[in-house]
């Protein structure tokens, strides 16, 4: 029978790196590292953040997580410091802290200067991962942009230097794709090494993944999710001995699912999971309205931890998020709120169908084992070495979430066994938008035979895949340009397949630079067709004074491309130019 996957179209190098190698040398780095003091180590007297996390579950515990990260290194101090005191001035609590990093801090440090950033924090020194740590008794959790990216061993040895036990995000190496960097097989290696940097220290570090920044808000079937899980258990705890706890609920958004997916997860981990996300994908611009969802997940987040606890921490995302980076009293609002929750939550238990979420946790479980074996087995029989922890990284990047869910996934074709509430999410808005534009409209953009190049400025691909959703019913043919897709491969991408017009999905604070070197290319290149721009159209200006990103829609306005901050403004606005 004929392999699924072959070798060498997924390695067409002639020689990669010896994992080995790799291994040998983050061990080395190991032997010179030692865990740095911080407050919360020493107030709670624990070598790390598992030690902390099993005795909450002893205690029965709920623990807390909060978000902090702003540009100026300096205001994310004061505010670690402030949501940790002024919530403990009001007999609350919060356990650990994600610090928000920029994607900068992905590149090499000698690199960053020349490269574009974001919006986020980045730490200049190794001594500024101390410097936040320092500030509050809380457990430090440096997530995104340390693990799976080119500066993996750098950012690993300085957040552990500065206390840190727990390290990410595993799950954006399978995905994220950096601006302008284009070198997966270094940034393999750097995983590795780092990995096995953190495998080799002599207490329990969490190497964190969040589910929902890999591959898990891309497959339709949450056995696929699980199965994920499952495949980075395998490299990180069997093939590099270290212990991998997991991250979900940025997509989880109907109750059942979540609450099942709570207990799969808790039926095939050893080490306590990091944090369960809120469900930010729900959030609309609207602060009361997003109330009643923090409500739900929170609910349904604090009854998995008081019936079956995991050592997951909750996390009560602020109701500004979807509008902006929210300040320290929106932070400890939605902090307020949760604890009130929790105070009411033992009353409202038994409502819930915890044997429904069981019977589906068993179905997720089932279905994730058999995908994890039937990608290896695929592997296996394509030739890569699937003892080999650089070669099945690489090999799961490379052939990606989707044609692994279409190869090995236990569900049929369009079939999940468990289906994603993400995509079930992506199709109510479908329906909505193509709802609340005229029919007119709708016909006219129908009979136009428009191709669209469709592509993410950055990481995030839920707005990428809303657009294709909507393009597919609506038979405009779609071009994949990828996430994080430089502008120079956007527009020959374009030119290359005769596009009608460029639809970009944008969020993380870019979206005016982006489209200034993007139209430089298209003006080098001679394309000109329409550009339309949608998502968070903000950037923060350079003489900013509060290091906060402002609207940038008039900007773009200006420079002639179409600003859409909802995709049915960009329908109408498509129509229009059909007409003309």
């Amino acid at each position: 029978m004929k392999p699924l996957l072959r070798r060498d179209v997924i390695f067409p190098e002639a020689e990669l790196p010896v994992s080995s190698e790799l291994m040998a040398e983050g061990r080395r780095r190991a032997r010179q590292l030692s865990i740095g003091s911080c407050p919360f180590l020493t107030e709670h007297d624990v070598t790390c953040e598992v030690d902390y996390k099993r005795r909450c579950v002893e205690k029965g515990k709920v623990m807390l997580h909060a978000q902090i990260g702003y540009r100026e290194l300096e205001k994310t101090r004061r505010a670690y410091r402030e949501v940790y005191a002024r919530l403990d001035s009001e007999g609350y609590w919060v356990d650990r802290y994600g610090i928000c990093l920029d994607w900068g801090m992905g590149y090499p440090a000698a690199e960053r200067d020349r490269m574009h950033c974001g919006t986020g924090l980045i730490l200049r020194e190794p001594e500024d991962f101390a410097l936040l740590t320092a500030e509050a008794p809380v457990a430090p959790h440096f997530g995104d942009f340390v693990l799976g990216m080119p500066s993996a061993v750098e950012n690993t040895e300085a957040a552990l230097a500065a206390g840190a036990t727990t390290v990410g995000n595993l799950g954006q190496y399978f995905t994220f794709r950096l601006p302008m960097w284009q070198e997966d097989v270094a940034t393999t290696g750097a995983t590795v090494e780092a990995l096995a940097l953190i495998s080799a220290m002599p207490v329990e570090i969490i190497v964190h993944s969040n589910l929902d920044d890999g591959f898990a808000a891309l497959f339709r079937d949450v056995c696929c999710a699980l199965g994920a899980v499952l495949l980075e258990q395998y490299i990180v705890e069997d093939l590099l001995n270290g212990k991998i706890g997991h991250c979900y609920g940025h997509t989880y958004t109907d109750p059942v699912t979540r609450l099942a997916f709570q207990r799969a997860l808790a039926a095939v981990s050893k080490t306590p999971g990091t944090m369960v996300y809120g469900n930010t994908t729900a959030y609309v611009e609207a602060e009361v309205e997003n109330y009643a969802s923090l409500a739900s997940y929170l609910l349904v987040d604090i009854s998995a931890q008081k019936t079956f606890p995991t050592g997951h921490a909750i996390n009560p995302v602020p109701v500004t998020e979807a509008m902006r980076i929210p300040e320290v009293e929106e932070v400890l609002d939605a902090h307020r709120f949760a604890h009130r929750l929790l105070e009411r939550a033992d009353s409202l238990i038994p409502l819930l169908a915890l044997d429904e979420a069981n019977e589906v946790a068993r179905q997720i479980v089932e279905g994730g084992k058999k995908f994890k074996l039937s990608v290896i087995e695929g592997f296996r029989d394509a030739g890569i070495d699937t003892r080999d922890p650089f070669e099945m990284l690489l090999a799961i990047r490379r052939v990606g979430a989707r044609r692994l869910e279409v190869l090995f996934g236990p569900g049929k074709q369009d079939k999940p066994v468990v289906s994603s509430s993400m995509f079930q999410d992506l199709q109510d808005r479908a329906d909505h938008y193509l709802n609340v534009i005229e029919e007119s409209s709708r016909l006219a953009i129908h009979n136009a035979g428009l191709i669209a190049c469709v592509g993410s400025t950055d990481v995030h691909e839920y707005g990428k895949i809303l657009l294709e959703e909507v393009f597919e019913r609506l038979n405009v043919q779609h071009v994949d340009a990828g996430v994080t897709v430089d502008p120079d491969v956007l527009v020959r991408i374009a030119i290359d397949n005769d596009a009608s017009f460029i639809a970009l999905s944008t969020y993380n604070g870019i979206a005016l630079d982006y489209l200034e070197r993007l139209q430089r290319e298209m003006s080098l290149r001679s394309l000109d067709i329409p550009v339309f721009l949608g998502g968070k159209l903000n950037q923060i200006p350079d003489a900013s004074l509060d290091s906060l990103p402002v609207d940038v829609t008039d900007e773009i306005s200006k420079r002639g491309a179409i600003a859409c901050h909802r995709l049915d403004e960009m329908l109408e606005s498509l129509a229009l130019l059909t007409r003309d």
